[in-house]
């Protein structure tokens, strides 16, 4: 029974040691190549030490069974007991990397590379690194030396030897002694070529920065010159042969597999430009087409293998182009552009794993200082470091970036480049992934220090650095210049008045003495506001800056904190509620419309918080009516009576224009509405029904206030145009009729009087100067036009249609519907309309006929002179009366037998035709995105410019700006026009073939 006890026993102590296979090991702890030590405490203590004791124990064990003699096995398990640095070395990289194991056991004698280390050895550089693989003669010979040299920073690097931005610089440096090793090989290869040219080689990226990683491309620029007296092309031909050499020796996989790929792609014109160029043809264009991103890139430019003169010439050559780059043209868009988180192209369900590119990773860090780096560096040359931690440090130094900011920074990034490290070093594989499997996370979090439970702490400490990135990475450019205006911590670095004009300039602020003043009444002082204020402005900087036109994002968050900056519950309101504060620097930011209709009464500012996460879901009539009905109650007078009405209507439209504005720009946690068409129906159908409960609350007014409870005569409004369609936009008219019946017993002429006097007052009423927006009730498509009478009976109506109508008229009438006054009347109207607008067996011919003839006269004569028809979104080709003609032809001529088609609403009646067969489902699809985007133009000119509009801006700044709302980010205004233009087309196909060809 001793054995069974002694197993136990050695199974709990191997679970007490980290195993998660106690079975497994025991059984490999007593084989005979561990028989000599199976029962040393040393061993399973040092084993019990690394990230994964199970993988240790196995690699060892392979190890031994790899010795070419039972001396060679003797030798490696004495030294392994005796000598305790060669057992945390060697233990610790078995325990991390599969890869470096298989290595080992390839390369059975490469274990004495950890016996012994000299001083020199402890933190090596290019010349170590070159003696270590100064005997490789072929590609095979080079991968078996680059992995023995890579095995030693491995070992200092899990041991702690090294830290993190050590260990890249020696991966760094490792690198540079491989590409000159690899061009050794290429140019013995090739003794003609190399007599030819100068060839320098360029280290770009990670190891131009001395931060590369374990598994990475190697980045890389190609410089040729020709040797006195050669011939250009033919030097230039031999040195592209030298440098495709150089990359196949490097990235080719052979038996002992391959180094890195050698990545030339950020060259001039990338993958299409020549493989290498003269330093004159490297600067031509540099100077000419080089992008923003290039001149990033060449932030870590480097000479590291071949002619390092003609390196060093072209580094000099091109550094003052960097440092120019923040005067480029595009570089404001172009940086706005660089801010924005690339996650688009990741998968969704990789997006939470990926420590290089997702919210909170590595990218946001590198990207913020290199920004930094080209707004500053024209001035500071001691900004001008390739390695992203050592800049960071100097832009604290600096005062360009705070020091507890850059301190947290820092610890982030060093945090997730061991990470990274980690994850790349256990199968020498290049992945940013963080794995899902647990024994994976056990073995990463291990290596990383975390011991206990080692799971949930790895990914407890993933998400609070990402958090920390996330948190400072938009405060990284904007906390500074708050410092510097507020100078609240004497003796601390701060911004220059010129350092901070220069960071507003690239980050897209026109007027940046302006915006310093702003900052300045915002930020100042000691007050609770103040303090809060200055919390908030970092992110509410880089929001406003997203958007087309910061400097009036952030006059208008002044104007709004001037106004509310002293009431409770608005800093409490920003400070608390997460969505609020973006909410509201996109709606201040986004143009002038809603900005103008909140600074009437900030206290709407209170409807963007996302308490119960409804407060900016627009009101239906059934919601709004009786709050309107019941402060028309409690007015004194009529005037008084409308004033609260016009107050409920601004806010409601307020209220309408954030959550358009939010649902189209997006926020970080919810992305941008996709389905246009649910925007503009949002859009259409709120303000339609809040000009519908506005009207029904003004006639209350008037007729309270001139007749008491009853008016002589029942009276019913019926919306017509947009309004009868609930298709509203934001500086749409009401496009009305009227009609009245008088009651029983009642003058006809009193009554007609009446009934006019109160449309007078309704309109006079709603157009009263005053600080809410009018509301113009438009009655022009009455029978007989401006000629008519305002108001007529239902029996006056009937006998003009039945005598006089035209086609026009029935065409107009397919979109009346009451909404407001009398139901009963409003309903008896309708059935007096209703075979006029679908009369039974459709349109003669001759109706038809008519009907496009005055569409063609409409395209011929209404269009103003000097715009772009293709551009104008309402009476272009494939614009909103295209296609609404279009549907409304086809309403008249089935709506008597397809039950569908009676509605006024276009993309319904769209959609009854499709089903209906009566069109087929792509030119269905083709009219609904044509008309969709052409009422999101109107929209956006209206929110943009604070006016209506049918054409885009001439103004590059709202043109922009409309381009943001519509889904184009900065620098995409043609983009815009082109895809307007492309989907107007489109629709005008198919307009001339069912409209004037069906």
């Amino acid at each position: 029974m001793t054995a069974p006890g002694r197993r136990s026993s050695t199974f709990t102590r191997l679970l007490r040691h980290g195993f998660t296979d106690p079975s497994a090991a025991e059984r490999l702890l007593d084989s005979v190549e561990l028989a000599a030590v199976r029962d040393d405490p040393v061993l399973l203590d040092a084993l019990g030490a690394t990230a994964d004791p199970d993988l240790a124990l196995h690699g060892l064990v392979r190890l031994l069974e790899a010795q070419p003699s039972p001396t060679a096995r003797r030798e490696l398990l004495d030294t392994l007991i005796a000598a305790k640095p060669l057992r945390d070395r060697l233990l610790g990289v078995l325990g991390a990397s599969a890869a470096l194991a298989d290595h080992l056991a390839r390369h059975a004698g490469d274990w004495h590379a950890l016996v012994m280390y000299e001083p020199r050895d402890l933190h090596p550089g290019v010349e170590e690194f070159e003696r270590g693989l100064r005997d490789a003669a072929d590609p095979v010979s080079l991968r078996v030396a680059y992995r023995r040299c890579l095995l030693s920073i491995a070992a200092r690097d899990v041991c702690g030897t090294t830290d993190v931005a050590q260990a890249a610089a020696e991966l760094a440096d490792l690198a540079t002694a491989t590409l000159r090793a690899a061009l050794a090989i290429a140019r013995a290869a090739a003794p003609d070529d190399a007599a030819l040219c100068r060839l320098a080689v360029i280290a770009m990226g990670k190891c131009g920065g001395h931060e590369l990683n374990y598994v990475s491309d190697v980045d890389v620029v190609f410089v040729g010159e020709a040797v006195d007296g050669a011939d250009e092309g033919k030097a230039l031909r031999a040195a592209t042969r030298l440098a495709s050499h150089m990359m196949r020796i490097c990235s080719e996989t052979t038996v002992e597999g391959t180094i890195w790929p050698v990545d030339a792609n950020l060259r001039p014109e990338g993958r299409n430009g020549p493989l290498v160029r003269t330093l004159a043809s490297h600067l031509a264009y540099y100077q000419r087409w080089a992008k923003t991103w290039e001149f990033q890139a060449l932030l870590k430019a480097r000479p590291v293998a071949g002619d390092l003169e003609l390196g060093e010439e072209y580094v000099a050559a091109v550094e003052p182009l960097v440092w120019k780059a923040a005067e480029r043209e595009n570089f404001v868009p172009d940086v706005q552009k660089m801010r924005r988180r690339v996650v688009e192209n990741i998968p969704a369900a990789e997006v939470e794993r990926e420590l290089k590119l997702g919210p909170g990773g590595l990218r946001d860090v590198e990207f913020a200082v290199q920004l930094l780096q080209l707004v500053h560096g024209r001035t500071d040359a001691t900004l001008r470091s390739g390695t992203t931690l050592s800049a960071l440090e100097a832009l604290a130094a600096g005062g360009y970036v705070g020091r507890a900011d850059a301190a947290q920074l820092e610890e982030a990034y060093r945090f997730l480049r061991s990470m990274e490290h980690r994850i790349q070093l256990y199968r020498l594989r290049r992945t940013h992934l963080v794995p899902e499997a647990e024994e994976d996370q056990r073995r990463l979090g291990r290596s990383l220090g975390l011991r206990t439970e080692p799971v949930s702490a790895l990914n407890r400490e993933w998400k609070r650095h990402a958090a920390v990135v996330r948190r400072l990475h938009e405060k990284l450019f904007y906390r500074p210049l708050l410092d510097a205006v507020a100078q609240l911590a004497p003796g601390e670095a701060r911004l220059s008045a010129e350092a901070a004009r220069e960071r507003l300039v690239a980050l897209g602020y026109a007027d940046p003495a302006a915006a310093l003043r702003h900052l300045e009444a915002l930020a100042s002082g000691v007050t609770r506001k103040a303090a809060i204020q200055r919390t908030l402005l970092p992110v509410l900087l880089g929001w406003f800056a997203d958007s087309a036109d910061p400097d009036a994002g952030l006059l208008n968050f002044r104007k709004v904190s001037d106004a509310l900056g002293k009431t409770p519950w608005y800093l409490r309101l920003l400070r608390d509620e997460g969505a609020a504060a973006q909410n509201l620097a996109r709606v201040l930011s986004a143009g002038r419309l809603a900005p103008d209709l909140l600074m009437r009464a900030p206290e709407a500012v209170a409807l963007l918080g996302d308490g119960d996460g409804g407060r900016l879901a627009p009101r239906e009539r059934a919601q709004l009516e009786p709050e309107i009905l019941a402060a028309v109650g409690r007015a004194p007078g009529g005037e008084q009576a409308v004033t609260a009405v016009r107050g409920v209507r601004r806010r409601e439209l307020f209220r309408t224009a954030a959550a358009d504005i939010v649902g189209s720009y997006g926020t970080e946690e919810q992305p941008a509405e996709a389905d246009q068409g649910a925007l503009v129906d949002l859009v259409g159908g709120a303000v339609s029904d809040l000009t519908a409960a506005t009207l029904a609350g003004t006639l209350r007014a008037v007729v309270r206030d001139g007749w008491g409870d009853t008016l002589p005569t029942r009276f019913a409004v019926i919306g017509m145009g947009r309004f009868g369609g609930h298709e509203l936009g934001y500086g749409s008219d009401a496009d009305v009729l009227f009609v009245h019946e008088p009651r029983e017993g009642a003058d006809e002429g009193e009554a007609t009087k009446a009934a006019n006097r109160v449309v007078a007052e309704m309109r006079r009423l709603l157009q009263i100067p005053s600080a809410d927006p009018p509301l113009l009730i438009d009655a022009d498509l009455r029978p007989e036009g401006k000629s008519g009478p305002l108001v007529r009976t239902l029996k006056s109506y009937e006998a003009y249609y039945r005598r006089w109508s035209l086609g026009w008229e029935s065409q107009a009438l397919l979109r009346a519907e009451p909404v407001a006054g009398d139901a009963d009347l409003g309903r008896r109207f309708l059935e007096l309309i209703d075979p006029l607008r679908y009369p039974a067996g459709g349109l003669g011919e001759d109706a038809v006929r008519e009907i496009r003839r005055l569409k063609a006269r409409m395209e011929s004569e209404r269009l103003p002179r000097g715009v772009d028809p293709k551009l104008h979104a309402k009476l272009g080709p494939g614009g909103l009366s295209d296609v609404e003609w279009t549907v409304q032809l086809i309403q008249m001529r089935h709506g008597a037998e397809v039950p569908g088609l009676r509605t006024t609403r276009t993309r319904q009646a769209l959609a009854a035709a499709r089903e209906a067969g009566l069109l087929g489902d792509a030119d269905a699809a083709v009219l609904d995105e044509a008309w969709v985007l052409a009422t999101r133009v109107r929209n956006a000119v209206m929110l943009v410019r604070g006016r209506a509009g049918d054409t885009f801006p001439s103004d590059a700044r709202e043109l922009a700006a409309v381009g943001r709302y519509l889904g184009y980010g900065p620098g995409r205004a043609g983009d815009m026009l082109d895809a307007y233009r492309r989907t107007a087309r489109l629709a005008r196909g198919v307009v001339e073939e069912l409209f004037y060809g069906g």
